[in-house]
């Protein structure tokens, strides 16, 4: 059973998920601030967060940080704040899915499906060894030889170049493979992930040799 960590400081909204996901057979452990969700992570670690900004002892972009240090736990964001800046700080802290008050239940349990299918692949037996860099990428495995630890987003955004090398891949194609095809204008997403691989396995993130950018266009993996 999948096992779903809320963390948010209204308990209305903590009791609805509650009993909605439950419903849904989903095991839920709930939490009304940081130090809990941290703890509560630790002590039963889940398989999804859901995991509001604004609560009362930390920033939830902190709670992320604090998460990403040991997990690469799926984590969507639930959060009141619509600014784009909000966004992009949740996603840059590992976030892999922004969900804006108030929202529809029903809107939610899509996201948590689409994270999930990110994280449990349905053909890992669909292997490949390549190279990035000084890497060794292993996609049957999910494993980076020297290591390094991929959240299932940046998996899932990192297997659609390296099985595509040399061919430019469109930002909607990408946003509509990766996240859904509700997200085809999100391209902060490809943006804010694009960085992060970056940061993880090019040895010059800032002058990148294999993950480029095609301005206006979308992305390319060079070998």
């Amino acid at each position: 059973m999948t096992r779903i960590l809320v963390v948010d400081d209204d308990p209305q909204i903590l009791r609805a998920l509650r009993i909605n996901l439950r419903a849904r057979q989903y095991d839920v452990d709930v939490a009304a601030d940081g130090a809990g969700a941290l703890h509560a992570a630790g002590a039963h670690p889940p398989d999804l967060v859901v995991l509001d900004l604004g609560l009362p002892d930390m920033d939830g972009a902190d709670v992320i940080r604090g998460l990403r240090g040991w997990t690469a736990v799926p984590i969507i964001v639930l959060s009141g704040r619509a600014e784009g800046t909000d966004k992009v700080a949740a996603l840059d802290a590992g976030a892999d899915d922004y969900v804006t008050k108030p929202f529809g239940v029903d809107e939610l349990l899509a996201r948590i499906r689409a994270v999930t299918r990110r994280a449990h692949p349905q053909d890992p037996a669909a292997g490949a060894i390549v190279t990035v860099g000084r890497y060794t990428v292993d996609l049957g495995d999910h494993t980076i030889n020297p290591e390094q630890r991929l959240t299932p987003t940046e998996w899932q955004l990192l297997e659609q170049l390296l099985r595509n090398p040399g061919k430019l891949i469109t930002q909607r194609h990408l946003l509509k493979e990766v996240w859904g095809p509700q997200y085809g204008t999100e391209t902060n997403y490809l943006r804010q992930y694009m960085a992060r691989l970056r940061r993880k396995l090019e040895d010059d993130p800032t002058r990148p040799k294999h993950l480029l950018t095609e301005p206006g266009m979308g992305y390319r993996f060079q070998p």
